[in-house]
C-alpha cells in the first residue's frame, strides 16, 4: 500500500492530518493515544499463536509502533496510526474499546478471526476516518447497529459469514461513498433497502430471511411467481364473471320459452 496510493487518497490523508493538527491534537497527544489503543487492543484478545509477540511498549524511539505486526502509520517514522490489518490471527474476545483512542484509524480489518459479541454502536464516534470496516468470518452477534450510516467516509463495509440478526438499517443508504457492502451469510431478515438493490445478489446470500432486490424474491416468492399467481388470480376471476354472464343468459333464455298460463 505504501507508494501506491492514488492521488486523491494522498489528498484525503493530507486533509485528515491537517485537520487533526488544527482541531489541537499536537503528535505526542496522538502518540500516548495510539499506543494507549494498541495496548488495549493487546491485552483483551487472546492470540494462541502469539502474532502480535512483536508488540513491545518498552521501546520509546521515535515510529517504534510501525514495526507492530499489523500496524501501518502515516510515515515510517510517526507513531500516527493509519490501519491496523490483523486478519486470520486467531484472535478471540469482544472487540476491544481501546479503539477509541485510534481517532486517526482509516482501516480497520479484523477478518477471519474468532471475534464475538456485537458490533459496538460507537463505533463510527470512535473511528470517525474509517474508510475501510472489515469484521467478515467472526463470530458477532447481534443487530447491525444504525449508527455505523455515521462513518461517513466508509468505502468499504464487510460484515459478511457471522452470526447477526434483525434487518438490515434503512440508515446505510446514507453511505454516499460506499463501493463494497457485504452481509452475505448471517441470519439476517427483512427487506433489503432500496439503495443496494444494484449490488451483487453474492453480498447478501445465505440470508434465508432477507427479501428484495438484488435476491429477486419477497415473502419466498419469486418476482416470477409472483406474476404468475396474480395472473391466474385475474384469469380465475374472469372466468367467473363470464361464467355467471352465461348462466343467467341462458336461464333467461328458458324462462321466456315457457309457454305462458292461461
Amino acid at each position: 500500500m505504501k507508494g501506491s496510493c492514488p492521488s486523491s487518497l494522498k489528498i484525503f490523508r493530507f486533509v485528515l492530518l491537517t485537520r487533526m493538527l488544527f482541531a489541537g491534537h499536537v503528535s505526542s497527544t496522538i502518540t500516548e493515544d495510539d499506543i494507549k489503543c494498541l495496548k488495549g487492543i493487546k491485552n483483551s484478545l487472546n492470540e494462541p499463536d502469539g502474532k502480535l509477540s512483536n508488540w513491545s511498549f518498552n521501546n520509546n524511539s521515535a515510529g517504534f509502533i510501525c514495526n507492530f505486526a499489523g500496524v501501518e502509520c502515516w510515515t515510517e517514522r510517526e507513531d500516527r496510526l493509519l490501519g491496523l490489518e490483523l486478519r486470520d490471527m486467531k484472535l478471540s474476545g469482544q472487540l476491544p474499546q481501546s479503539l477509541q483512542y485510534c481517532q486517526s484509524l482509516q482501516t480497520l480489518d479484523l477478518s477471519a478471526n474468532r471475534l464475538s459479541g456485537t458490533v459496538p454502536a460507537q463505533i463510527c464516534s470512535w473511528l470517525p476516518y474509517l474508510v475501510t470496516l472489515d469484521l467478515s468470518s467472526n463470530d458477532l452477534s447481534g443487530s447491525i447497529p444504525s449508527e455505523l450510516s455515521n462513518c461517513a467516509y466508509l468505502n468499504n463495509l464487510v460484515l459478511s459469514n457471522n452470526r447477526l440478526t434483525g434487518s438490515i438499517p434503512e440508515q446505510l443508504s446514507g453511505l454516499l461513498r460506499l463501493k463494497r457492502f457485504s452481509v452475505a451469510n448471517n441470519d439476517l431478515k427483512g427487506a433489503i433497502p432500496l439503495s443496494f438493490e444494484n449490488n451483487s445478489k453474492v453480498d447478501f446470500a445465505g440470508n434465508s430471511g432477507l427479501c428484495g432486490p438484488p435476491l429477486g424474491k419477497c415473502g419466498n416468492l419469486s418476482r416470477k411467481s409472483l406474476e404468475i399467481i396474480i395472473a391466474a388470480g385475474v384469469c380465475g376471476a374472469v372466468f367467473s364473471i363470464l361464467s355467471g354472464f352465461g348462466y343467467f343468459w341462458c336461464c333467461g333464455r328458458k324462462t321466456k320459452s315457457y309457454p305462458q298460463a292461461r
